[in-house]
């Protein structure tokens, strides 16, 4: 397992919605990623520009890394990256969009899935006690 903190970022506010409300649950970037993120490992899921500052929605689990050509991707892997797209047509222009050049459906993506980690409300460190300073 890789150390240090590590983050999937979307650049559009767009996916604020889904995110917080679960819709969304993987992502699906162009090349092999397998590299960068492993099953099991925490990242957090931030929102915001290269650069610019983000916004941390949620700290998640990977639940899975798939590498596979574009055109391999199935209608459920399709959904749970963008919820409102079923067809490959539609993630294929929304990939065009994202890195603003032509993708084609032979090129290989990642496939990550991730589920949020939810802490129980008044979670805390140690015995709860403000700390005091002598």
């Amino acid at each position: 397992m890789r150390g240090g903190i590590y983050v999937l970022n979307f650049y559009s506010p767009v996916f604020v919605d889904q995110l917080k409300r679960g819709r969304k649950s993987a992502t699906i970037r162009l090349g092999d990623k397998s590299n960068k993120y492993e099953r099991g490992q925490v990242v957090w899921i931030t929102v915001g520009f290269r650069h610019s500052p983000r916004e941390k929605i949620f700290t998640a689990v990977i639940d899975d890394i798939e590498v596979k050509r574009i055109s391999e991707l199935s209608p459920r892997d399709i959904e749970h990256d963008n919820p409102e797209f079923r067809r490959l047509e539609e993630e294929i222009k929304f990939l065009e969009q994202i890195y603003a050049r032509p993708v084609s459906p032979e090129e290989v993506v990642t496939v990550i899935r991730f589920s949020q980690i939810v802490e129980p409300p008044g979670a805390h460190y140690g015995n709860g006690e403000t700390p005091r300073h002598n």
